[in-house]
């Protein structure tokens, strides 16, 4: 394994982004007995509601190595599977879930304007195993899964498959791009980092092309992590990055065209926190960031389909 100038500090920036994520993050009764001498059986649980592709919202659940996972759906009006869509996979923070995720990204509203599907895979107990954490399930796995049913059942365009998410869901959007390999055209990371003791290995990175938005908080306590990140990436990418363009509000966003196509795009926010920029609705939401991070995704997914 090759080790870059840095590697020591990402192992001590990666353990202590770790402690800063997870801060930032008995029922008993009088049961009476049977009365015969059978034994006590539960009812049936019910079956889950038959997933019918449609306008609108569904809660679906699928039965992934042996454990019932959950995911939400939402396709925009006048959606027929006769017509593949793009596909945008929405991951939630940690603690959280596809409501929040939804709820806070605005990602619905912008399906229904620009005409893709949306997906909001549940992480169990509420996070998903990405990068620093949290859990130990197979959830690129079970993204992967969620993915290709849509394809296949949903009919979304397996060249224009698309991850984001915050915090937790955004370095599982940094874990797919790595590990899921021909999956995603391009992904965008949330004040998140591409970080943890897998991202030390030299090898570790995209064997297929997938480009990177993603969007910084000069107030987020992980900003140092996710500046590492962004730099092991390009440096194992041979990406060649363009002077900094200045917006309103000290923001600067830096483009960087890499080798093997891909590109890579940054938001810096120095006034922002651990937050979703433009998001209205939320504790996350930091409505006064000045860019709106789903407008500017979606964009740059509209763009960059599968190379």
């Amino acid at each position: 394994m090759r080790t870059s100038p840095g590697t020591a500090l990402r192992v001590s920036l990666w353990t202590a982004g770790a402690a800063v994520l997870l801060t930032l993050t008995g029922c008993g009764g009088n049961e009476k007995p049977p009365l015969s001498n059978k034994p006590a059986t539960k009812p049936p649980s019910p079956a889950p509601a038959p997933e019918v592709p449609r306008a609108g919202d569904q809660k679906i659940t699928m039965t992934w190595k042996g454990q019932q996972r959950v995911y939400r759906v939402h396709a925009p009006p006048g959606y027929s599977p006769s017509k593949p869509l793009p596909l945008v996979v929405g991951m939630h923070m940690y603690p959280g879930d596809g409501d929040r995720i939804a709820a806070l990204s605005g990602l619905n509203a912008k399906a229904d304007t620009k005409n893709f599907l949306v997906a909001y895979p549940d992480g169990l107990n509420s996070g998903y195993n990405a990068l620093i954490c949290c859990g130990a399930e197979d959830d690129v796995g079970f993204i992967k899964a969620v993915v290709q049913r849509l394809v296949t059942t949903w009919k979304a365009d397996p060249d224009r498959i698309y991850a984001t998410g915050i915090s937790n869901g955004a370095d599982m959007s940094f874990k797919l791009a790595v590990e899921a390999p021909g999956v995603f055209a391009a992904v965008a990371p949330v004040s998140g980092a591409f970080s943890g003791s897998a991202t030390n290995d030299a090898a570790y990175i995209p064997t297929s092309p997938v480009s990177v938005m993603t969007f910084v908080g000069g107030q987020d306590r992980v900003k140092q992590v996710a500046d590492m990140g962004i730099e092991t990436w390009q440096e194992r990418l041979n990406c060649k990055t363009k002077p900094p363009q200045k917006l309103r509000n000290g923001i600067t966003r830096v483009a960087a065209k890499c080798k093997d196509s891909s590109d890579f795009v940054t938001y810096n926010l120095p006034e922002m926190g651990h937050f979703w920029p433009g998001a209205t609705a939320g504790t996350m939401a930091d409505e006064e960031a000045g860019i709106s991070a789903t407008d500017l995704m979606w964009d740059f997914f509209a763009s960059h389909p599968k190379k």
